[in-house]
């Protein structure tokens, strides 16, 4: 799927719903005075539906800061954020937190499972949480693609981290998030179970049409992508639609100079 470009949106006014997430001049300053840093500078980037998107670039070159403001985790100094068809900036701090609960699925390099419940329990808390129920045949459908079937009963600390990961993407699947934002997924795993969760998050898009964020420092993970983003100082500046690890590895040595 090929990316859509934003140069000519304007920053106010509507949004082609085909825009499952979207920030549009987009500036985050932190701190004031001569101490203020500038983590992003005007950033503006579309992510269709369906499309998996990586995001690269430098230490400290604004790429966790722009995944959590799409995700609606951070609020920019200036700008706009638009997820799922709503413009962050005009909803209420409860619309906000019910849209990302509802809408938004999340993979962090932590697990961030819960020791006591089982594999199954985790995968379905946060639809519990929400005071939904997840389908049967889904829940089964889901377990399956990701290899978890018959360790559903087993408690965190009776997996491997692969497949303690296997059950953070299967939670972020199981709820059909309109996003689903992946923070150095691989981060704590060897190459072997890496390599599994990035084909899961491959297939999610391949077969199930989600759409995903993913933020990663490995070239080798975002050539799985369907574009990668590089930022460098807290702007844009490659967009690779037909990525290649050679090609990444190339713009990311142009942008670290």
């Amino acid at each position: 799927m090929s990316a859509l470009t934003a140069a000519a949106r304007p920053v106010a006014g509507p949004v082609p719903s085909t825009v499952a997430a979207g920030a549009y001049d987009l500036r985050r300053t932190y701190g004031e005075g001569e101490a203020a840093v500038e983590a992003l500078r005007g950033v503006t980037l579309e992510v269709p539906s369906g499309q998996f998107c990586a995001v690269m670039g430098p230490s400290g070159s604004g790429k966790s800061t722009l995944l959590h403001h799409l995700a609606g985790l951070d609020t920019p100094t200036a700008g706009r954020v638009v997820l799922a068809g709503h413009d962050l900036g005009t909803l209420s701090e409860r619309r906000l937190t019910r849209l990302r609960r509802d809408r938004v699925g999340f993979v962090f390099q932590s697990f961030n499972l819960l020791p006591t419940l089982s594999a199954e329990e985790n995968v379905v808390l946060p639809m519990t949480l929400a005071g939904r129920r997840a389908e049967p045949e889904w829940l089964e459908a889901v377990l399956e693609r990701v290899g978890l079937t018959e360790r559903r009963h087993h408690r965190p600390s009776e997996l491997s981290g692969g497949q303690q990961q296997r059950v953070a993407v299967a939670r972020a699947i199981l709820a059909e998030p309109a996003v689903l934002f992946a923070d150095e997924p691989t981060g704590n795993l060897d190459s072997a179970s890496g390599g599994q969760v990035l084909a899961l998050l491959r297939e999610a898009v391949d077969t199930f049409d989600q759409t995903i964020v993913m933020v990663t420092h490995d070239a080798h993970a975002a050539a799985i992508a369907d574009r990668v983003v590089i930022l460098a100082d807290g702007v844009i500046v490659a967009d690779l639609p037909t990525p290649s690890e050679p090609a990444i590895v190339a713009a990311l040595q142009e942008a670290s100079r």
